[in-house]
């Protein structure tokens, strides 16, 4: 759920799922379409699909149990390496480097004296995160990490009066030199497809059935990018048509 997603957004969502779905066992016996349903509107709501064929993973494969090694975890559906060293490192104190992007941003700054990271996490990254690695407390050191660069290393204002490490950040001595590589584009969401399908989904989401396709159709008024959106939404998993031309979410 944090993947991409600020936390504010997520905890109420997250507090909604533990009460409901307390163990994997209790959400892969759902329908999949349940937990895009109480995805509510966190956004990328695939991962909601993910969340739950991992569920039904780890009650299939594992007894229920998330699993604690790091190589098994990145075998389950979904799993990618962020959640899978996050997972092993958090939940089982395993040595492992969690990269997200604060993480990345903290390392830029103060070891390579780079503004921002890459657009895309690098070779040269990893092995720089898994040698500043402690031999004991890595847990509690890529929380401290990720809290640094949440709290005080932010993106657009960082804190450096406030930083603890500020008189070793390579960084700031080198005078903050801005970032020197492609413009950081923001999103868009107004006006394009990923608002189109969450127009949609909505509808899906908050009908205790199946809908019409008018139902559908009066909440976007380019038909052609809604026909698209609705299609991308099928194909993607997220959407189920019926042979009456009625629309619900996944079933099975």
């Amino acid at each position: 759920m944090l993947q991409q997603t600020p936390v504010a957004r997520v905890l109420p969502v997250w507090l909604e799922w533990l009460a409901r779905w307390p163990a994997p066992k209790d959400l892969a016996a759902e329908p999949p379409g349940e937990a895009v349903r109480h995805w509510g509107r966190l956004g990328y709501p695939r991962r909601a699909l993910r969340l739950h064929a991992c569920a039904r993973a780890i009650a299939e494969e594992h007894g229920g149990e998330v699993p604690s090694d790091h190589a098994t975890l990145l075998a389950l559906p979904g799993i990618g390496e962020y959640t899978a060293a996050a997972v092993a490192s958090f939940a089982y104190g395993g040595r492992h480097a969690v990269l997200d992007t604060n993480v990345r941003r903290v390392f830029a700054r103060a070891v390579r004296a780079e503004e921002y990271p890459p657009a895309a996490t690098s070779a040269a990254e990893r092995r720089l995160a898994e040698s500043l690695l402690p031999e004991l407390g890595a847990a509690r050191w890529g929380v401290a990490v990720m809290e640094l660069g949440a709290l005080v290393c932010t993106a657009r204002a960082p804190r450096c009066t406030d930083c603890p490490i500020a008189s070793a950040c390579a960084w700031r001595l080198a005078g903050k030199p801005p970032h020197d590589g492609p413009p950081r584009k923001g999103q868009t969401y107004a006006g394009t497809d990923r608002q189109c399908r969450g127009r949609l989904l909505a509808v899906l989401r908050d009908a205790p059935g199946p809908v019409p396709k008018a139902a559908l159709d009066v909440v976007w008024a380019d038909a052609v990018q809604r026909e698209r959106a609705l299609d991308g939404l099928v194909a993607d998993g997220l959407a189920e048509p019926l042979p009456d031309g009625t629309y619900r979410l996944p079933h099975a």
